[in-house]
């Protein structure tokens, strides 16, 4: 089957418009028409409806257009990935991140990393979902950094080390690292958090947090970034618990204060990985691992 048709079919799914695809995939009406019957003679199965002013999906064409969108879309991913192989040290890798070492740490790797594999290039993303092991699995990403171990056979995870987690305060709160007690002291106070109802790893951790300490915050403000709710806090609207490594961002007008929590940070990537280049962006972040430990 020629995969060129099912591509002019989608685009056709979705137009609904016969000469407005043939705009957009670059050829003649009629050649569209022509591809459009072929496909339907190939398959024996009809796929549009058709007069003079409308084009509509049959129910058959509705199912195809739903199996055949996500099977290309796959398609996609897996001759990306080829190709990535294929190119090697010159070729691509994309990688996921949680904001939190977007300050320091991804840095530190970017440029290490650079100066080892200058012409390679890097696709970062910053999923809100964090749902890395699908992105691993599905070709989308080729390392994961993550704030929880994968546990899945087909993907290997390394942490690279663990940071404490702190309570961040406006600078004028009346809160301070000698002061602090329990977490129950913040009975009246205004939380700004990550949504605790989502499924990310952080916001599972922050529930077992609260848990451990019986306490139930009261949350003003629900974001997934945290270098916006760090801006929050620095103006006073409330105080928040993140990583560590947001000092690195130097808000100004907050404090950081420990506690007696610790989170790590996990390097996943795909095993029997045929893009070389991954194992040598590996090593990289083993090696800034180790240099940003000594900065903790």
């Amino acid at each position: 089957m020629d995969l060129q048709k099912i591509r002019y079919f989608l685009v056709l799914a979705e137009e609904l418009h016969f000469w407005r695809t043939a705009e957009r995939v670059f050829i003649s009406q009629s050649s569209l028409s022509r591809h459009m019957q072929a496909l339907e003679e190939e398959l024996g199965i009809k796929l549009l409806e058709r007069d003079k002013r409308n084009v509509k999906l049959t129910d058959a064409g509705k199912f195809l257009q739903k199996q055949w969108r996500v099977k290309v879309r796959e398609l996609d991913h897996i001759q990306s990935q080829a190709k990535k192989i294929s190119e090697g040290e010159a070729g691509g890798v994309s990688i996921t991140y949680p904001g939190s070492i977007a300050f320091k740490f991804l840095p530190l790797f970017l440029d290490n990393l650079n100066s080892k594999l200058p012409n390679l290039k890097i696709e970062l993303t910053e999923p809100t979902d964090e749902n890395h092991e699908k992105l691993l699995l599905d070709y989308k990403a080729d390392i994961a950094f993550g704030r929880d171990r994968i546990e899945n056979s087909s993907i290997e995870t390394y942490q690279l080390y663990a940071e404490p987690v702190c309570l961040i305060v406006p600078k004028a709160h009346w809160l301070t690292q000698e002061n602090f007690v329990s977490l129950k002291d913040l009975q009246n106070e205004r939380f700004i958090l990550s949504g605790l109802h989502q499924k990310t790893f952080f916001a599972s951790f922050l529930r077992n947090l609260f848990h451990n300490y019986d306490f139930e915050p009261q949350v003003l403000i629900e974001s997934d970034f945290g270098g916006m709710i760090l801006s929050l806090v620095s103006k006073g609207l409330g105080i928040t618990i993140l990583p560590s490594s947001f000092s690195y961002a130097k808000a100004e007008n907050v404090r950081f204060i420990e506690l007696d929590e610790e989170i790590g940070l996990f390097m996943n990537w795909r095993k029997n990985e045929l893009n070389k280049a991954i194992e040598r962006v590996v090593e990289c972040g083993k090696e800034t691992a180790m240099l940003y430990s000594r900065l903790l």
